[in-house]
């Protein structure tokens, strides 16, 4: 049996190959040329920020020292004793982290049922009327757009020291945040239930309730652990201008040059939020299989 091989002629072949080496160059000069707007960016940007490498070479052993005198002295032989010393404060310290989880906690459940509310009426596959959407995404735009800080500064202004402060300023850009990512999750819904239940007759509410929200709750939650996670961290920074939790202390020890201090809260923080981190994480898998195998 004899295989035969179909052949281009010279002419047919020579046209292809210069359109293929046309393809393939044009393809390279798009990607170099990509790479020389990056790099102008980047460099018109460190410019403009005044990014100065040799003074951040010259200055990194100023850091580093500041590293060394905020770390204990700990030794092999008197090490419980030393670990007792470095967190001396260590009830006070608890009692204010669990203030300032208490803060995350609250802030996100608001923001989230806030959030909850306003997505619905900024999915375009939902609310036909422009106006509508127009309204609650510029709104949602600035609830996430003003830092949480810059929040709690103007509660500081109005309401005084507290953590309520905090707990608001989180709530309010946790709302901007969770609501522009539910509204995104709501836009990629299976439409044929909602269509379903509106050629029934189904009003607005009905038809979000029975036949958006069963597809959508694992990713809500999902993203609502998730922001409960950032709202950690964020709450942690809340002290600084007064709005109460371990920030506050934080920010006492680093002015008062309290080192082993520094160090000691540190230390707690991030163990604190690397614990959260890992549960809330091994949660959000479990949320989002149980809904890859429904």
């Amino acid at each position: 049996m004899t295989v035969r091989i179909e052949t281009l002629p010279p002419e047919r072949e020579a046209t292809l190959l210069a359109a293929y080496s046309g393809a393939v160059a044009s393809t390279r000069r798009r990607n170099l040329a990509v790479v020389v707007v990056i790099v102008a960016l980047y460099l018109l940007a460190g410019w403009m920020a005044e990014v100065r490498p040799l003074t951040f070479l010259d200055n990194i052993q100023n850091f580093t020292a500041y590293l060394g005198q905020i770390l204990p002295t700990l030794t092999i032989d008197n090490l419980p004793a030393d670990v007792a010393a470095w967190y001396w404060g260590l009830p006070k310290w608890l009692g204010l982290l669990a203030e300032t989880i208490l803060m995350a906690y609250l802030g996100t459940l608001f923001g989230g049922i806030a959030a909850f509310a306003l997505c619905f009426l900024a999915s375009a596959n939902l609310v036909r009327s422009p106006a509508i959407r127009f309204c609650a995404r510029r709104f949602l735009e600035v609830c996430r757009t003003v830092p949480e800080v810059v929040f709690a500064l103007i509660f500081v202004i109005a309401f005084g020291l507290g953590p309520m402060v905090g707990v608001l300023a989180l709530a309010i850009h946790t709302t901007g945040a969770l609501g522009k990512l539910f509204s995104e999750v709501v836009e990629n819904i299976d439409m044929k239930p909602v269509e379903g239940l509106t050629g029934t007759g189904a009003g607005f509410l009905e038809t979000v309730r029975f036949a958006v929200v069963p597809q959508v709750l694992s990713n809500f939650a999902s993203y609502a652990l998730l922001r409960f996670e950032i709202n950690v961290r964020g709450a942690g920074v809340m002290g600084f201008v007064g709005a109460g939790g371990i920030g506050q202390e934080f920010l006492v020890a680093i002015r008062n040059f309290y080192y082993t201090d520094v160090s000691a809260i540190l230390v707690l923080i991030i163990l604190t939020v690397v614990t959260i981190d890992l549960a809330t994480e091994s949660l959000r898998h479990h949320l989002l299989g149980r809904e890859a195998h429904a």
